[in-house]
């Protein structure tokens, strides 16, 4: 009877082990980079789904990737290139201003959807825990899509025109590391913006607007003295600009300080929107 009464002996309740408590975020933190790649399959398929949805019942498709910085590039080299005859550092003006265009074309759509990310997906923020990190980080992943095909597009024109790249073309992949975090610090600082300041979507095109002239995309940035050249790298896509037309086409002079401050402008520029991204994020299912 007494093996059979321990048996039955209540000792205390049940521990529960590995359970995880799913909380907002309080103050500034970091990136948690295990949280990310735990949901890395997530990102994934957002990023497919907004590929997917950019091109749905869309006539020409991916073809768009190209119409717009072309049709643009056509603009400019009627107005800029042949009326105003602006300098193109001595290479043919077409393919100047599109190797400017190709860059600003991602920069400006990945922007976009980048900063509509969150606001555009209140069914996942209110009810489903992911790193909201992901919303404008997938945005800008599937503007890569269209920025490879326009790439294809622009190494063409450099065969038309008979350039032969030299060896700053290895220099490439800095350059669109650069503006890949350039697109990303503006994302998630106008993405948490917009979930409590609508505002943000009706200053866009504005701001979107101002940008392409404060970059040098239809103009060369020798045409800014040179105390001020420099000064232009706070622009951060005024040194992934001139960098990829200094690697691909071989334009004079090198931007090296230019693109060290846009280096240095990206790098604040994406810190900064990322901690206050990571600050913010914990009130977006109770704003949005």
């Amino acid at each position: 009877m007494a093996a059979i009464e321990d048996e039955h002996t209540v000792t205390g309740p049940p521990q529960l082990v590995g359970v995880t408590q799913i909380a907002p975020s309080r103050g500034w933190r970091g990136l948690e980079a295990r949280d990310l790649w735990w949901h890395r399959e997530l990102l994934y398929f957002l990023t497919w789904r907004d590929v997917k949805v950019r091109y749905k019942q869309s006539v020409l498709g991916a073809a768009w990737a190209v119409l717009q910085p072309f049709l643009t590039m056509l603009i400019f080299s009627v107005f800029f290139g042949h009326f105003a005859h602006i300098p193109s550092d001595g290479v043919p003006y077409p393919v100047f201003s599109f190797a400017g265009l190709v860059p600003w074309t991602f920069f400006a759509n990945s922007m976009t959807t980048g900063a509509n990310s969150v606001v555009l997906n209140p069914e996942l923020v209110t009810k489903v825990y992911f790193p909201r990190v992901m919303l404008p980080t997938a945005a800008i992943l599937a503007g890569a899509f269209d920025l490879a095909i326009a790439l294809v597009v622009l190494a063409a024109m450099i065969l038309f025109y008979g350039i032969v790249p030299g060896p700053h073309v290895l220099l490439l992949l800095p350059l669109f590391l650069l503006l890949f975090v350039t697109t990303l610090g503006v994302a998630l600082w106008l993405s948490a913006l917009s979930v409590a300041y609508r505002d943000v979507q009706s200053a866009l095109p504005f701001l979107l607007q101002m940008w392409l002239f404060a970059t040098p995309i239809a103009y060369p940035s020798s045409l800014v003295p040179l105390p001020w050249r420099t000064l232009m790298g706070l622009n951060p896509m005024a040194g992934v600009v001139e960098g990829l037309r200094w690697a691909l086409l071989g334009t004079q002079p090198a931007p090296g300080p230019l693109v060290w401050v846009s280096a240095a402008a990206a790098l604040a520029l994406f810190v900064t929107g990322l901690l206050y991204f990571q600050r913010v994020e914990g009130r977006f299912a109770d704003v949005i």
